[in-house]
Parts: structure tokens; C-alpha cells; sequence
């Protein structure tokens, strides 16, 4: 079972750069990289939820469940 990042989509439909998103959130450009790249292995309520603010979003939006 995978856990996906929307984080590209998301960005898109909100005109919004990964740069900028880090500025309002507060996490480095690197760490979101490596979240939308899926390549995190865990993710903190309060990223999540600082996360959902700025993109104006739900946690379902931005992540979601695939089986292998």
C-alpha cells in the first residue's frame, strides 16, 4: 500500500510555487521536495495542518491511499 502527495497538483490550482508555499508554512524547500517527490516517510500534524491552511485544503486532498 502507497500513501500519494497531491502537493504538484495542488500548487498548480492555486497558481502557487513550492518556494512560496515554504515561505507560508514555515518548512524548508528541501522537506516539501522531498514530500512531493513522496519520498517522506512521515509528515507531522502541525506540517499537515500548516500545509492545508495555505493551500487551502483538506489532509484527503493532499494525500491519499493507493494499494499496490
Amino acid at each position: 500500500m502507497t500513501i500519494r502527495v497531491h502537493l504538484d497538483r495542488l500548487l498548480a490550482e492555486r497558481g502557487m510555487t513550492l518556494t512560496e508555499l515554504s515561505e507560508r508554512v514555515g518548512v524548508t524547500v528541501v522537506n516539501l521536495s522531498v514530500l512531493k517527490n513522496g519520498r517522506a516517510r512521515a509528515i507531522r500534524f502541525s506540517t499537515l495542518t500548516a500545509l492545508c491552511q495555505a493551500l487551502d485544503c483538506q489532509p484527503g486532498d493532499l494525500l491519499s491511499h493507493q494499494r499496490d
